[in-house]
């Protein structure tokens, strides 16, 4: 058995930057290989690719398509669908030079629609295809969404009424697709995503002074931190707003929110907002950090972690910052979406209540409270999220395909 990891095209793996769904590949990659699986990834031609000791095959594109457009715009949407034939002609070529079964894992709407198009059913006889679904539109009430899903997202029912195997990241998306998609609910799968604990750990005392000093910031802050893309999805403009009253009371803390920049005029409204409210001095944007230690040294000093996205498939944020011993605040409706947070309310990971300030301030201002919610938090991502229950969740259903 061939296990084919599909990297989305996107950007190259390892990535550069907070990708979620190139960090999911890479990592299970990772825990197969350890779990003595034959796989490899494959993915875009990069010139420029981060060290790796994975296996990797390129698939090349114009060099003009090299860079990652985090605008998501036109030249985005080209790169997904040129890279997407070039891919499709690539594992036309390895299903038939690889003996025995194949497993493709798909992980993008443009990659599997294109493959499937491009691709007839007799060279499919010994392939199995997997499909994870990380697109965040599945979230809310189908009345909301049907709209944005008909015509930004045909692609992805299509991947998933064709795939052999479809995993969702939590049980609304199985809903959305199995009640509404005419998408067989026996063939749906709900896993996890996992983190790598050596990577995303508490720092030593040393170790926060370097990244105190690493950030430009005050020894002692009381760093209030959210990390995503800068968009109203991610929503750091409420976030800014309930937290403000503490900002105002307590000079010594600080909000400090990292990500690509997706829409240029929000992050102007987020500054706009802070001076609005006099805490401009306490706002600060700390641009796009590179997932792992760089990014492990931000959460580490941090006195508390916010999710508070409008929508996510999943919220791998969450994790990271647990098991980095950051306990972590979450908006009521992504903590209803995800019984796998939800399941574990108070083990580091805490409901967004309606006078937050306060909240947080009692969290943060109360040593032994912290200290408790922090190790609660560090110890259930250890026992419940690791890569390795992950890429064994995948396989289970793989291999029996």
């Amino acid at each position: 058995m061939t296990i084919l990891e599909i990297g989305t095209g996107y950007t190259s793996i390892p990535a550069r930057m907070g990708a979620a769904t190139e960090i999911v590949v890479e990592q299970l990659t990772t825990s197969m290989l350890a779990l003595k699986q034959n796989v490899k990834i494959i993915d875009i031609k990069d010139p420029n690719r981060l060290p790796t000791s994975l296996p990797v095959e390129e698939v090349a594109v114009p060099s003009f398509l090299h860079s990652t457009d985090t605008s998501l715009g036109v030249m985005h949407k080209a790169k997904r669908v040129v890279y997407s034939i070039a891919l499709a002609r690539k594992l036309k070529k390895l299903i038939k030079k690889t003996e025995g079964h194949v497993i493709l894992h798909f992980h993008n709407q443009y990659n599997l629609y294109f493959f499937l198009k491009l691709t007839s059913k007799k060279l499919l006889k010994n392939v199995t295809i997997g499909y994870t679904v990380h697109s965040y539109v599945w979230h809310g009430n189908w009345e909301d969404i049907k709209d944005t899903v008909k015509k930004r997202y045909f692609q992805e029912i299509y991947c998933c009424q064709h795939a052999d195997a479809v995993f969702t990241l939590n049980p609304v998306i199985t809903d959305m697709l199995t009640e509404h998609c005419n998408v067989d609910p026996n063939k749906v799968h709900n896993v996890i995503n996992g983190i790598n604990t050596n990577v995303y750990c508490p720092l030593d005392d040393k170790q926060k002074h370097e990244a105190f000093s690493h950030f430009n910031i005050n020894p002692g802050t009381k760093v209030i931190l959210q990390v995503g893309s800068v968009c109203d999805r991610k929503n750091q403009l409420d976030t800014l707003r309930k937290i403000a009253p503490l900002l105002q009371r307590s000079s010594d803390t600080m909000f400090c929110y990292a990500g690509g920049v997706i829409d240029e005029a929000y992050l102007q409204s987020i500054n706009s907002e802070a001076s609005r409210l006099n805490v401009a001095e306490q706002v600060r944007y700390m641009g796009e950090l590179k997932p792992g230690e760089e990014l492990n040294m931000l959460y580490g000093i941090a006195k508390a972690t916010i999710m508070n996205s409008k929508s996510e498939a999943w919220g791998l944020v969450v994790i990271e910052s647990l098991a980095a011993g950051t306990p972590t605040f979450v908006n009521h409706a992504i903590m209803q979406s995800q019984p796998c947070f939800s399941n574990h309310e108070n083990e580091g990971i805490l409901t967004i209540g309606e006078d937050f300030a306060t909240q947080l301030e009692s969290i943060i201002g109360n040593h032994e409270l912290h200290t408790e919610l922090a190790v609660k938090g560090r110890e259930m991502i250890k026992d419940n999220f690791s890569w390795d229950i992950a890429a064994k969740q995948y396989l289970q259903v793989l291999s029996k395909q």
